[in-house]
């Protein structure tokens, strides 16, 4: 079911069309602008809301798998299983002293963590929860999130470079170097999935797609999984995530490009991060695990109203929270993925990150991307499992 944003998806509920007959009445005037800005306000809100608390259980989940992977407790004292450990993780940095370098460029040293929570966030924007709950479906959507995130290294590199400290300069630089060198083949992963789904937009692209694994993208052929494995290597680089966590290695650069900034300031830097491993997980979900779709023969509302018999309305409300519970539960486990190769991989030298990049990653996207075209071209966009099964079926049939 096409939806433009969460507003028009709202707007064709009855209560709503209601409630707003009922003001325009009431004020005189045509409230629909209103009421779109209202629900867009509280959509808003609560997805930003929401991401700032995963960010804070991102914290907890690293240190409980951290925790099991090396056979020990993990936070077991605030809350229960430690569970508000975030939580007190958050008051200490509020109450923390805000200290600024001597030295330090204070104007960039005050914007720095700011632009990225601004990149993250701004990225929240068109990441497709489900085919109704999404704030806009940009046509551009794809082009925005490689556009809008580029500001995450900015902010690394200006929080390196005001802090007039040679090791959060080293840590600056290799966050931009890093970040800019994997976007190439980010970039090229994701091009092949857009000629895929035949479009920049995430809805476009996840409705290309079925809620059966053979569906998804991911499977679609030879091409697509080598695509996935280059997308998911250059996203743990382009969030700084171990076995790329050079901007802020603690054994060569104290704290990298964060080092000189302490309480609030540094917990933006931390949940930008958590906030920014969920966006990345949550794109790899839509563009190769099928995002929002859900495991029916029909689209989630279709089942629920034409088999099931629920009436429209319940049936639409229904049918969103399965695809928003779909597409978290797909970004969860990807999620548990960045975690655990933290906690299993060494941390790579910086010549080495370079090569893998450039000699190996960039060159195989180039490959894929071309692959992907001759097999569009070739089999007419036919995934393997259509050609292997449907092929199979029409000769049986024929036979």
């Amino acid at each position: 079911m096409m939806n433009d944003n969460v507003v028009s998806f709202f707007s064709e509920a009855p209560p709503y069309q209601a409630l707003n007959e009922k003001l325009t009445y009431l004020l005189n005037f045509d409230t629909r602008g209103m009421m779109a800005f209202v629900v867009y306000f509280v959509a808003a809100f609560v997805v930003v809301n929401v991401m700032a608390l995963i960010g804070g259980l991102g914290t907890y989940a690293e240190r409980k798998i951290s925790a099991d992977i090396q056979m020990r407790q993990g936070p077991n004292r605030v809350g229960p299983f430690g569970l508000l450990q975030f939580l007190a993780d958050g008051v200490k940095m509020i109450m923390k002293e805000d200290i600024l370098p001597k030295a330090a460029d204070k104007y960039l040293f005050f914007i720095a963590p700011i632009l990225c929570m601004v990149g993250v966030f701004a990225t929240l924007a068109v990441l497709p929860f489900s085919s109704g709950f999404t704030l806009t479906h940009l046509n551009i959507g794809v082009f925005y999130v490689l556009g809008v995130s580029s500001l995450v290294g900015v902010g690394i590199f200006l929080g390196g470079y005001s802090s007039n400290s040679k090791w959060s300069m080293l840590g600056g630089m290799r966050g931009a170097s890093q970040i800019i060198s994997y976007e190439v083949p980010v970039t090229l992963s994701i091009i092949a999935m857009v000629m895929l789904g035949g479009g920049l937009n995430f809805q476009t692209i996840v409705d290309g797609q079925g809620g059966l694994p053979h569906q998804w993208f991911i499977f679609h052929n030879p091409f697509t999984i080598i695509s996935f494995v280059v997308f998911f290597i250059g996203m743990l680089a382009e969030t700084n995530r171990a076995p790329f966590d050079l901007p802020e290695a603690e054994s060569e650069l104290v704290s990298g490009y964060h080092t000189e900034f302490t309480g609030m300031r540094f917990a933006f830097f931390a949940l930008a991060e958590y906030v920014e491993v969920f966006v990345v997980c949550g794109v790899a979900a839509a563009l190769y695990l099928g995002g929002y779709q859900v495991p029916f023969g029909l689209s989630s509302l279709e089942f629920l109203h034409t088999k099931v018999g629920l009436p429209m309305a319940p049936a639409r409300m229904i049918g969103q929270f399965l695809e928003i519970g779909g597409f978290v539960t797909k970004t969860v486990l990807l999620y548990y993925v960045v975690i655990w190769i933290r906690w299993t991989l060494p941390r790579l030298r910086v010549d080495q990150l370079m090569t893998l990049c450039w000699k190996y990653l960039t060159p195989i996207a180039l490959f894929n991307l071309v692959g992907i075209a001759v097999w569009i071209y070739l089999f007419n966009g036919e995934s393997m499992w259509n050609l292997v099964f449907k092929t199979g079926a029409a000769a049986a049939g024929h036979h």
